[in-house]
């Protein structure tokens, strides 16, 4: 099994996410899905996740938070979420072919417009599920 660190990178009501490239090699090509990626030998996942989202988008939130675990056959997913303190236009997008800030009502549905692209894409089915419960935990802790 293959572990991963992953952010959730929020603002307000929208988490940041990229659209993965259309590679049949990768998972969730064409997708919608969180920034992060493998963490490398003998790093632990807060080290991975800080390393792996500033590579991919030259971002360092102030404070990562524990999410949770997600695993699979295939992946062990180590779930972060930061606060995003910038705007979209201050990123740097290395790796996927777009970004956004992807509302709630995206991640219901389970797609989002690619601008990039000019056309709907779908949520990775994981990161669905993940978003799905961060919101959820997001909504009751705002109603306490």
């Amino acid at each position: 099994m293959v572990p991963v660190a992953l952010a959730i990178l929020y603002q307000g009501d929208r988490v940041l996410m990229q659209l993965r490239d259309d590679d049949p090699h990768i998972l969730y090509a064409g997708h919608w899905g969180l920034f992060g990626g493998h963490l490398e030998p003998e790093e632990a996942p807060l080290e991975g996740v800080q390393r792996e989202v500033y590579e991919e988008i030259g971002y360092c939130p102030p404070h990562f938070t524990f999410f949770g675990e997600y695993g699979d056959p295939q992946v062990h997913r180590y779930i972060f979420t930061g606060p995003l303190t910038c705007e979209l236009g201050a990123l740097v997008l290395n790796e996927g072919q777009g970004m956004d800030l992807v509302p709630y009502a995206s991640v219901v549905a389970g797609v989002h417009y690619a601008q990039t692209l000019g056309e709907d894409r779908p949520l990775g089915a994981i990161h669905q599920r993940i978003l799905l419960d961060f919101f959820a935990q997001f909504r009751r802790e705002s109603a306490l």
